[in-house]
Order: structure tokens, then sequence, then C-alpha cells
């Protein structure tokens, strides 16, 4: 995962922790993608002049409506509910990271979100390739195999347009200042049944 740059790898033992509670695991992820999907939404409402983001990020925000679907099929499948929306601690501190825009810089905003959004896609590719290397059970394994690759793409996206819009904004610099708070916080996490617990 040396692309992602993430400084910090998942330990593979939080897969048995998630092994004892697959229902929780599938109702967390449904809604991890939800809202990834919303967030896309949010970023093309709020950054609406630029053509190609918006079609990039609306056939993004269609792929994740689309893995909602296949997780909840997943449960469906397994006879298991999908639970009431769940609440992402780590998400929720990646947010309270992101620079809030007091000077009225729309580019300074638009940077900012795509960076938290390149981070949470980013760790998320990286539980999906532990779970999908240590799962003992083959049908989640290729599936989150599958998932991963797709989440690797959506990191990718979100960086790329951070770079092109990020003018006059040392994004290299403020992408590394991300991954060392991500760093900073992760090891808190991992003890959970959740994608990002």
């Amino acid at each position: 995962m040396s692309v992602l740059r993430l400084k910090l790898p998942t330990d593979p033992r939080w897969v048995n922790i998630v092994e004892k509670n697959i229902e929780e695991i599938l109702t967390d992820h449904a809604w991890c993608e939800q809202k990834a999907a919303t967030n896309a939404i949010t970023i093309i409402t709020n950054n609406s002049e630029h053509q190609d983001l918006v079609k990039d990020l609306l056939a993004l925000a269609k792929e994740e409506i689309d893995h909602f679907e296949q997780v909840h099929n997943i449960i469906i499948k397994r006879g298991l509910k999908l639970g009431r929306e769940r609440k992402d601690d780590y998400v929720n501190e990646l947010y309270l990271y992101m620079k809030k825009s007091g000077n009225g810089s729309r580019v300074s905003s638009l940077v900012e979100r795509l960076l938290f959004s390149a981070m949470v896609e980013a760790r998320s590719c990286e539980r999906f390739k532990v779970l999908s290397d240590n799962i003992n059970d083959e049908e989640l394994s290729v599936f989150y195999r599958d998932l991963m690759e797709s989440e690797a793409g959506h990191y990718t996206t979100f960086i790329t347009y951070a770079r092109k819009y990020g003018v006059g904004i040392d994004v290299e610099k403020r992408w590394r200042e991300w991954i060392e708070f991500e760093a900073s916080i992760i090891e808190n996490y991992g003890k959970n049944e959740t994608i990002h617990g």
C-alpha cells in the first residue's frame, strides 16, 4: 500500500474482530458507501463550475451507490439486516481537521475537501486489502479485493483534482500534513468491527 503513502498499516488481527460480527461490518460498510456518495455530491454542489470534476465525481457517486447496493444484497442474501446508520469517529476526526475557509477562498475549501476525501478512500482501500487477504470467507475475500481496486481509483481521482485546482496552494505539503495527522489518529482505531473502527 506504499502507493497510498499511509504511515501505519492495519494490524491483520483486526479481521478476527470483524469475523465475530459480520452483520455489523456489512452494515457499517454499507453506510460508508452511502456517505461517500453524499460527499461526492456535496463537492459537485459546491464546485459546479468545474465540468470535468462534476463529470468524474458523478461517476464516482454512482459507483459508491452501486457499492451500497452490492453490500445490501450480501446482507439480504445472508439473512442479515441492514442496521441503522453508524457514527464514524475516524471520519469525523478527519473532517474536523479540514481547514475551514475563513478567508473566503473557494479554492482552499475545494482542496481541503478533496484531500479529506482522498484520505478516507486511502484508508478504506487499505482496510479492504487487509480484509481480502485475511478473512476466512471466500465470498467476502473476493468482494473486498474488487472494492479495494475501486477505492484506489477514487483516491487517485480526489488527489488528481486537488493538484489540478489547487492553484496557489502547496498541495503536496498539505497532503503530507494530512498523512501525518491520519497516522496520529489511526493508532486509536482497528479495535471494532467497523470499516474504520
